[in-house]
């Protein structure tokens, strides 16, 4: 096992001090610009921590992901998925939360952390209808800092640009690596169609 590094002064002996602009472009609200940067965005992975341990999950619309109700207020509908609810038990215990916002065709990341809470109220839920549906749950976070991640990370991994799928293990694969009895092929040969009633 190789020595890990303890302290902070360990740490910090190990890299330069931070570009300025690494700490001055951090916000404690919604700038209008970066209202403008979460408004585009899609897609974003949620990170919260438990008595488990952490939790990313991702999310993602067919418009902006989330809503922004102020600059210092985001809501983000809990639209169906795997029923697991990790992030949100996770939320109930511990309100700490962490968004990475990403926008195809965009090399930087922007980052909001802060607190969150869950309401299942109807007047929030109902106000996010999608055909015909609504969350169960919204997830209410109230921001704490908001800036953006400088694009070095995107750009080494080439991400808007690739398609590295080929012959990546499927959903199927996934399952029947825990089952050998599981059915992959028909399992990923029906997802597609038994996902588009289930989006919403």
């Amino acid at each position: 096992m190789p020595k890990p590094v303890e302290t902070i002064a360990e740490l910090e002996a190990l890299y330069e001090a931070p570009n300025p602009l690494a700490l001055t472009k951090v916000a404690p609200a919604l700038t209008p610009l970066y209202r403008t940067w979460i408004a585009a965005s899609r897609f974003v992975v949620v990170s919260t921590v438990g008595p488990e341990g952490v939790d990313g999950s991702p999310r993602g619309d067919d418009g902006p992901v989330v809503r922004i109700v102020d600059e210092k207020t985001i809501w983000l509908p809990d639209w169906r998925g795997n029923n697991r609810i990790d992030t949100l038990r996770n939320i109930v215990r511990d309100g700490r939360i962490a968004l990475m916002f990403m926008v195809p065709g965009s090399n930087n990341v922007l980052r909001v952390n802060g607190r969150a809470q869950l309401t299942a109220a109807p007047a929030v839920t109902e106000t996010f209808e999608q055909r015909g549906r609504h969350p169960r749950t919204v997830v209410i976070i109230t921001v704490e800092e908001v800036y953006y991640q400088c694009a070095k990370a995107v750009m080494r991994a080439g991400l808007w640009g690739r398609d590295d799928a080929g012959d990546l293990p499927s959903s199927g694969d996934f399952n029947r690596e825990q089952d050998a009895a599981f059915d992959a092929e028909s399992y990923d040969a029906n997802y597609p169609e038994y996902a588009k009633t289930r989006m919403w």
